[in-house]
């Protein structure tokens, strides 16, 4: 199973940064391709993203499995009964914060895939896209959150 792991200081406390990856409503305001957010609860929300090409969007259920207020939150994406079941058997996202100076924190986001069938062969091509969209959320926090985001 390919993990992916991106890490980044943002200037920004620990809490500040907190209240937008324990919010998945924020999703939109950050992560890549989110388009909306649909039946947000407290363990469980669904994503609206557009594809890779833009041209149609895609649904993505996920379920909270962890969380450590305020530094460490994981969720699962459900992959089974999902268009993602032809190449997954698992993904599991996880953020982790640790204070990094007065007022920076630093953001570890980890995603663990388990690649299906022949999907195994294209690993490489999995852990870019991924690595891509984990720098891409990344960015997107950076830019909410940073001195100055106000």
């Amino acid at each position: 199973m390919p993990t992916v792991t991106r890490k980044r200081t943002v200037s920004a406390p620990p809490e500040r940064v907190w209240n937008v990856i324990a919010n998945p409503e924020r999703l939109v305001e950050w992560w890549p391709r989110v388009q909306r957010v649909e039946e947000a609860q407290t363990n469980a929300w669904t994503t609206v993203m557009s594809s890779g090409q833009g041209d149609r969007t895609l649904r993505a259920d996920y379920t909270l499995l962890e969380e450590q207020h305020p530094h460490r939150r994981s969720w699962r994406h459900e992959v089974a009964e999902s268009p993602f079941e032809r190449i997954l058997t698992e993904s599991v996202t996880e953020i982790e914060l640790e204070p990094a100076g007065e007022r920076s924190t630093a953001v570890t986001i980890a995603t663990r895939l388990g690649l299906r069938g022949f999907s195994r062969l294209g690993g490489l091509q999995m852990r870019r896209a991924t690595r891509k969209t984990l720098e891409g959320a990344l960015d997107g926090l950076e830019q909410l959150v940073g001195e100055g985001a106000d």
